[in-house]
């Protein structure tokens, strides 16, 4: 088995995963554990993941407990499947042990048709796509029937309509209503929601949420260009005109941004980790958060009335923004974790206190 990369690199390892060749970004993933979290986080569809911990598999994977009618799925999936179009790792563990454990990476890899490679340097591949930027690739495998299928840019394709659900769900809870733009969002932002007393409407990434009654709007994560979603973005402008709390996560925080007359651009090769230092610039603290996003806001493009709210400790990008007088905010980051530090999970009994004022 081949890795490509568009700039005439070539990784060579051993198959563990599906035997089929996909093409897609090649990015990487700093985090030590949550594997079974970042692989069905739908903010890596198109994504060929590196992952830089060095053993992979080493506690396998849990039995996929479908949730029943309006609740929300059961962790530690945050999505029905994988998500990735591939995986690179430096050693996969055949040899697995956790008590939840029911079955191997390799087999539910192979189940779900994801191709995956080990015995690859992945500091050296990681080294050049810190370098470089991440880069198109494709995954080769001998016994596949596709050879030679060329390199394609996943991000000039409307990601979000690809993941987002076709169908409005509801999860019953509290008396406050949350309206949850679907973009591809993580299973544990519900959890949160629900668990937090709210009941939430998830709606797909282009349903003009408008109409329905809501207290409070949440903007989910999701992959790709955020310019891409239109029909999200009018719909947030239209909602703005009504004044009621949003919240925005991850995508969500670009898609705030853009719908207020800001603009964003993509990072050099992003931020995908559990270890991402983010500052509150205003009290100054610094959170470990977890990540997993290409693209970003231009801070020095939002208009009057707007402000940063967290900025990144490493690079300076924006984090988070709030608005001066109206009760809008977004962060960059993913305060529901899942894999990662539960540190900014005040950010949603925030967002919920707002909605009973």
């Amino acid at each position: 088995m081949k890795l490509y990369l568009k700039d005439g690199t070539v990784v060579e390892g051993e198959s563990f995963g599906s035997d089929r060749s996909v093409t897609g970004e090649v990015v990487f993933n700093t985090g030590m554990v949550g594997y079974p979290e970042s692989l069905t986080d739908p903010s890596y569809a198109g994504q060929i993941l590196v992952l830089t911990y060095p053993l992979v598999g080493n506690y396998g994977v849990p039995s996929f407990a479908k949730a029943t009618e309006g609740k929300p799925d059961t962790p530690p999936f945050e999505s029905r499947k994988i998500q990735i179009a591939g995986l690179v790792v430096s050693e996969y563990s055949e040899n697995y042990s956790h008590s939840t454990a029911k079955k191997s990476l390799a087999a539910w890899l192979k189940e779900s048709g994801v191709p995956a490679m080990t015995g690859v340097d992945t500091r050296a591949l990681t080294k050049r796509l810190r370098e470089h930027g991440v880069i198109l690739g494709r995954i080769e495998h001998v016994r596949s029937r596709r050879s030679n299928i060329g390199f394609a840019d996943p991000n000039k394709e409307n990601l979000v309509a690809r993941v987002s659900p076709k169908k409005k769900r509801v999860y019953k809870g509290g008396r406050v209503r949350i309206v949850a733009v679907d973009c591809g969002m993580k299973e544990n932002i519900v959890r949160s929601l629900v668990a937090r007393g709210a009941t939430v409407i998830r709606v797909p990434w282009n349903h003009d949420f408008t109409k329905e009654p809501y207290d409070g709007l949440l903007l989910s994560n999701g992959p790709g260009d955020p310019t891409m979603c239109g029909a999200t973005i009018e719909n947030i402008r239209r909602a703005m005109e009504k004044g009621k709390p949003i919240l925005g996560v991850c995508l969500g925080n670009q898609l705030l941004a853009l719908a207020a007359g800001a603009k964003t651009y993509k990072l050099k090769y992003g931020h995908r980790s559990q270890n991402q230092p983010c500052i509150d610039v205003r009290t100054g603290r610094c959170y470990i958060t977890s990540q997993n996003h290409g693209f970003a806001v231009d801070a020095k493009t939002l208009s009057a009335g707007w402000e940063e709210w967290f900025v990144n400790a490493n690079d300076g990008s924006n984090e988070g923004l709030r608005h001066k007088t109206k009760p809008w905010t977004s962060v960059q980051f993913h305060p529901e974790a899942s894999p990662g530090p539960t540190d900014t999970a005040w950010i949603f009994d925030e967002f919920i206190a707002s909605l009973k004022k």
